[in-house]
């Protein structure tokens, strides 16, 4: 079901908004070589301990995953994009690594998502087409938040992401894309990565949704990890991911998990 929010609750969801851009940012400044994942999640899991929210991800046990889900971020690294559960590994110097953050505060959630270099990459090659790959996603992000306008529909959202993406180079997975947020998670209406413009679900006054572009560097087929849950490319490209969670209105989208 696709519920609207008044300019009341939209107010009321800021603070959701806000906790996930401190906590993402938290775990972006911790990322250096040497930290393990596990210290990440744990940064998280304590800072949300602190602020008295609730994790959506710990018991979180969709279809597509193997068991519940059991940590409090995700944390994608190279040829991982989606869905990385923290494991017991170290970044490296030159590492592309995502982190996926989801939490309930005071009974609302926000979802956003962010990519990043760890340290100095080993290559200004590859450097440049990690930097590439991580501007391409924030552009799009930036493209389909533009297109979240009332009386444009999903599919415009899913065609200016799209345009970046094929402008840069990069096919478009739509397996997994953009969704619904509210009191949870993930909900209705679904916010494609690639598009037909004015196709879709309308966008109207209240609608609250999350929109995250992510991108394969060089295929756009996945397959599931070992674990269970983390996505990985099927030809050991690497990938990035960008999300923010938006509210629709009269005067344009407002972006709830800003980084400031």
């Amino acid at each position: 079901m696709i519920e609207l929010r008044t300019p009341r609750e939209i107010e009321e969801m800021r603070p959701a908004g806000r906790f996930v851009a401190d906590v993402l940012l938290a775990c972006r400044d911790a990322a250096k070589p040497g930290v393990n994942l596990l210290e990440l999640d744990a940064l998280a899991h304590q800072m949300i301990k602190d602020r008295g929210a609730e994790s959506c991800y710990i018991d979180y046990h969709p279809s597509f995953g193997a068991m519940p889900f059991g940590k409090v971020i995700c944390t994608s690294v190279n040829d991982a994009v989606l869905h990385g559960l923290p494991h017991d590994y170290v970044l490296q110097d030159g590492d592309l690594l995502s982190v996926d953050f989801a939490v309930s505060v005071d009974g609302w959630v926000a979802d956003s998502a962010l990519s990043v270099v760890v340290g100095t990459s080993p290559s200004a090659e590859r450097l440049e087409a990690d930097q590439k790959l991580i501007r391409t996603t924030e552009e799009a992000l930036e493209a389909g938040i533009a297109a979240a306008v009332v009386g444009n529909k999903t599919g415009d959202i899913g065609a200016a992401i799209a345009a970046v993406a094929r402008a840069a180079g990069y096919e478009i997975n739509t397996d997994f894309g953009g969704h619904g947020v509210g009191r949870t998670m993930h909900g209705d209406p679904h916010v494609p990565n690639d598009g037909r413009p004015g196709r879709g679900f309308p966008l109207k006054p209240g609608l609250v949704i999350a929109v995250e572009p992510w991108f394969l560097e060089t295929t756009d087929e996945i397959y599931t990890d070992p674990d269970g849950w983390t996505l990985r490319s099927a030809d050991g490209s690497r990938g990035a991911h960008s999300e923010h969670t938006i509210a629709i209105t009269e005067d344009g989208p407002i972006i709830l998990t800003a980084r400031e």
